[in-house]
């Protein structure tokens, strides 16, 4: 038998030729085989069922990095639909939805006329998944011609991926295989089920949620903790996707291409003004004097604080908006990170005291003095800025912070309206791969940063790991305090935004890391049909990244 050598991590291994990634980790290091879920042959990544054929370098990708978990739980759904398939007899007497993130988890919907969600299916399935992870069974991939795949998907009653390929430009297309069952999967997946020890299945609601591990902990499934506010927010964009009649990027492309997509922005554009109205009359009937707005990075949190002004003036009340980034300690009071960097996003950055006594002294109808804080010289300076509340005056506060109890601890309640706005992308690839809302607010930052601050992509992706740690530790732990949340997410975005991002994202050098990232965000776009940006209303919150609005500066 003909050898090859390989460079493991390092360390030269002769192996024989045609010997697969997964069998090269099996035989060098058996006690970590189901750590790792793809590898980089030669700096490029591929799959461990990838064929070695000649002498090459590789590099490992765990479960325990962004791209190995997201590999894991795109197996982990295989897993989950096949099983439902087995149990419930084939795949022309249901579909399982992936909807949307739910606690760490993906909520799920069973759609059938014959059968429900119980406990007891619940658990057959979960039953079912374990048998097939205990076997160990193999995950087999297919290239196939594109016609190919979508006359297999009609065969099995896919209508979402057999539109979602009439639009695409491909000629090949790959598809999985697990015991029989097919399906296609945006990304790589891993060779087999042993590798998919950890998960959960529970019910919840009218659906049930798929648990997997989290990059930090890729041996353990979290506790699944229901956010009901961020279940109802996502219920109720599902609900206006329906209303559109756009559930997935297919559907969005027929509406491109049939001419009825201007009317669907009209009325999308329409729904979030009837949103913001809503909350303005909220805030009017409660006579709430501060209005608290927070939320994760590329949210739109500015373009919404403007419309959200508008309609308070309309509703007869006078907005003042304050910027809560005015109340940081002074620099040398700012607390540090455990390598002893200023740590700019923790709640300790915040000058709470003073925060906290200004706004009691509006509230009181005292006048007070705003603070300017100085960012080049770390200090907050006085410039004469005066404000007192009377009658009708409201405040819009924006800020990391604001809607964490220790930012307005000492403000009552009743005067307090808080609001958490998100970009939650409510539109999926198709039934089986949803669209994650990082990655919508992803590419909104790309854009923006290149406009606004001379940004190149690659920076943006290299720092957004570090965006998303803050987020996870300052913001998403305190979205259940809102009042309201509110959906930022435009059906129709990533048609518009893909020709603005595409040009920045191929500008990424092959030879950094954050080239892979870069790639992928490629490939993602590449589903969507363009769509003209004059279309879009200048007060739309997708003018804060594309530019162009009424708003800008």
């Amino acid at each position: 038998m003909e050898k090859i050598k390989i460079v493991l991590e390092g360390k030269e291994l002769e192996v024989n030729i045609r010997t697969t990634v997964a069998e090269v980790i099996a035989m060098a290091m058996p006690e970590q085989k189901y750590d790792f879920v793809l590898a980089m042959k030669n700096k490029k990544l591929c799959e461990l069922g990838t064929v070695l054929d000649r002498d090459c370098e590789l590099e490992l990708v765990s479960k325990r990095s962004v791209i190995g978990i997201d590999t894991y739980r795109r197996s982990l759904t295989l897993l989950m639909v096949k099983s439902f398939s087995d149990v419930l007899g084939g795949v022309h007497n249901h579909s399982i939805e992936v909807m949307y993130s739910m606690g760490k988890g993906y909520f799920c919907r069973l759609i059938s006329d014959e059968f429900k969600i119980s406990d007891e299916l619940i658990a057959n399935v979960k039953a079912r998944m374990q048998e097939i992870v205990d076997d160990d069974e193999i995950i087999m991939k297919e290239s196939v011609g594109t016609d190919e795949a979508v006359k297999r998907f009609r065969r099995q009653g896919m209508s979402d991926k057999e539109k979602l390929f009439y639009f695409r430009r491909v000629s090949k297309v790959n598809v999985y295989n697990l015991g029989g069952y097919e399906d296609y999967f945006y990304g790589y997946m891993v060779p087999s089920t042993g590798y998919l020890k950890n998960f959960d299945l529970l019910p919840y609601e009218d659906g049930f949620v798929l648990m997997a591990p989290t990059k930090e902990n890729a041996d353990v499934v979290p506790e699944f903790i229901p956010q009901q506010k961020l279940f109802n927010v996502l219920k109720t964009s599902d609900e206006w996707s329906k209303t559109l009649d756009v559930s997935n990027v297919g559907d969005l492309n027929e509406a491109i291409t049939n001419g009825s997509i201007r009317e669907l922005m009209l009325v999308q554009e329409a729904l979030q003004e009837k949103q913001i109205a809503h909350i303005a009359d909220l805030i009017k009937q409660g006579e709430k004097k501060i209005v608290l707005i927070a939320g994760p990075s590329s949210s739109g949190k500015t373009t919404f604080s403007h419309r959200l002004s508008i309609q308070l003036r309309a509703h007869g009340l006078r907005p003042y908006p304050l910027a809560l980034d005015n109340y940081f300690v002074d620099r040398e009071h700012t607390p540090k990170d455990e390598n002893g960097n200023y740590d700019f996003e923790c709640i300790e950055a915040m000058d709470l005291e003073l925060f906290n006594s200004d706004m009691s002294k509006l509230l009181a109808g005292e006048e007070i003095e705003i603070p300017t804080f100085n960012f080049t010289l770390g200090k907050k300076e006085y410039k004469g800025k005066k404000m007192k509340l009377n009658e009708g005056d409201v405040l819009v506060a924006e800020g990391i912070h604001a809607l964490n109890p220790k930012m307005t601890v000492k403000l009552p309640d009743e005067s307090k309206f808080k609001v958490y706005i998100s970009a939650l992308t409510q539109l999926n690839i198709d039934e089986h791969n949803r669209i994650p809302t990082t990655d919508g607010r992803l590419i909104r930052r790309i854009v923006r940063d290149a406009r606004t601050r001379g940004n190149d992509a690659r920076g943006t992706i290299g720092m957004w790991n570090s965006v998303r740690r803050g987020e996870e530790k300052y913001i998403f732990p305190f979205q259940e305090e809102a009042d309201i949340m509110f959906n930022s997410a435009l059906i129709y975005e990533l048609s518009v935004i893909k020709q603005y991002a595409e040009p920045l994202l191929f500008a990424v050098p092959r030879d950094c890391v954050e080239y892979y990232e870069a790639k992928r965000l490629l490939k993602f776009l590449d589903y969507f049909l363009g769509l003209e940006v004059t279309n879009v209303p200048n007060n739309s919150i997708l003018r804060e990244f594309t530019g162009g609005g009424c708003f800008d500066l």
